[in-house]
């Protein structure tokens, strides 16, 4: 039987009630990513994205992601873009799981936990992508 240690990787963006952590694990098929943050981490949206070749140009790669929100949850908004810019950049089945609260939420406090989620995604997609030139396997 195969056996592999598995790699894991974290990292943070933003302070206080608007922090975002980032968790990544990668596996022999595939990559797990739980994003949480804010006043109340959950889990509220699990986004899981294939990548595939483009249907409008095969030489491209683009991915298909399906969704299962939580009921009364709409961290898809962060879930299913970010399984989605993974899949595609890092060409592997993407597993992400979303849950980012904060109480009393104002259209700011969203916008803030949005971007702090996607730059979490950008600045880990930039680590990985490093290593995948450094070696095939994580």
């Amino acid at each position: 039987m195969m056996t592999m240690e598995t790699r894991h990787v974290d990292l943070s963006v933003g302070n206080g009630k608007h922090r975002v952590n980032l968790s990544a694990t990668y596996t022999m098929d595939g990559l797990t990513v739980t994003i949480v943050g804010g006043e109340k981490p959950h889990v509220g949206s699990i986004a899981v994205a294939v990548p595939r070749p483009s249907l409008e140009d095969p030489s491209k790669i683009s991915a298909t992601v399906s969704v299962f929100n939580l009921v009364g949850h709409k961290d898809d908004e962060i879930a299913r873009p970010a399984a989605e810019r993974l899949a595609k950049e890092l060409r592997q089945p993407i597993v992400v799981i979303a849950g980012v609260h904060v109480q009393k939420a104002k259209h700011e406090d969203v916008q803030e936990l949005l971007r702090n989620s996607m730059q979490a995604v950008e600045e880990f997609a930039r680590k990985a992508r490093r290593h995948q030139k450094k070696s095939d396997v994580f």
